[in-house]
């Protein structure tokens, strides 16, 4: 049985390899949440047939769901209105997925969230939200909050700030048809804004999520390399908000071996929901028609 799950493993892992590239030389490392443009187009579109990852379901290593001390993982949950009141006690952290939906990678997400009952934040690119909204509503279904990150996950940085805005915007909406909820937290992509961005997407009423411990799930990394390493930056420092994305087969086959090493190390996953403190702006709200949204 040992031999058999280890061969499982292996094939895993090498069907998961070449999955990611590089970030750009031009954006520092330890500030991107790079996704390359040929990958995310790649994968709108295509059925979960055409990726087949060999991972086992919660993966073959890590802590099993029903095995005595499971469940004790999540822990408060934050209204928020504004980054500046997630406010974290030592060995709490976020949980927060970037760049879906996607068929069957997103589904196998929530079902290991699910199975340690915790809640997490989704960061959904809006051409992905509406060319796979069955999977975005799920993700409401199953609890988690749910936030924007563009359109077409574009640099804003970049772009100027008007085009910066209507992707934003058009994002937004394009995350609240497919969802039916107000999208209350926003993530820039490669986490590359501006003050003058940030002030308006802040002034509009949405929760700005920047990041503190990225994952790196984004580049050719075995689950298990991925789970140590951000075990080893959780460790360094004691709390906060975690980078992943729920496009890559290697996260969801990683992610019972993270929240396993979390609930052994004690550490709580903090829930994040969305306080709206004012009425939202043209730019969170334009598109949608606020009598299709509910309130989560």
């Amino acid at each position: 049985m040992v031999s058999r799950l280890a061969f499982v493993c292996v094939l895993s892992c090498l069907a998961m390899a070449g999955c990611a590239s590089k970030p750009p030389s031009s954006l520092k490392t330890a500030k991107t949440a790079y996704v390359p443009v040929v990958e995310r187009q790649s994968l709108v579109g295509r059925d979960q047939a055409d990726e087949p990852d060999g991972t086992p379901p919660f993966s073959s290593f890590g802590t099993a769901p029903g095995r005595p001390g499971f469940g004790s993982l999540a822990g408060r949950t934050l209204r928020v209105a504004s980054l500046s009141e997630i406010k974290l006690h030592d060995k709490e952290v976020v949980l927060t997925f970037d760049d879906g939906p996607m068929p069957g990678k997103t589904d196998r997400v929530l079902e290991i969230l699910d199975r340690f009952g915790v809640k997490a934040t989704f960061l959904m690119v809006g051409q992905m939200a509406s060319s796979y909204p069955a999977v975005a509503a799920r993700v409401v279904d199953h609890g988690h909050s749910i936030g924007g990150h563009t359109y077409n996950h574009a640099n804003l940085a970049s772009v100027g700030n008007s085009r910066a805005l209507s992707d934003i915007a058009t994002g937004n909406a394009a995350v609240a048809r497919a969802t039916g909820v107000e999208v209350g937290f926003f993530r820039f992509p490669y986490l590359a804004d501006t003050g003058t961005l940030r002030n308006a997407v802040a002034d509009r009423g949405q929760v700005i999520l920047d990041v503190d411990i990225d994952t790196k799930d984004y580049f050719k990394s075995s689950p298990e390399t991925i789970a140590a390493r951000t075990m080893a930056r959780v460790r360094a420092r004691g709390k906060g908000i975690i980078l992943m994305h729920d496009i890559h087969a290697r996260t969801a086959a990683m992610l019972p071996s993270l929240l396993s090493q979390l609930k052994a190390g004690g550490y709580k996953v903090v829930a994040l929901q969305y306080r709206r403190s004012r009425m939202p702006g043209a730019l969170v709200s334009a598109g949608v028609d606020a009598t299709t949204t509910r309130q989560m």
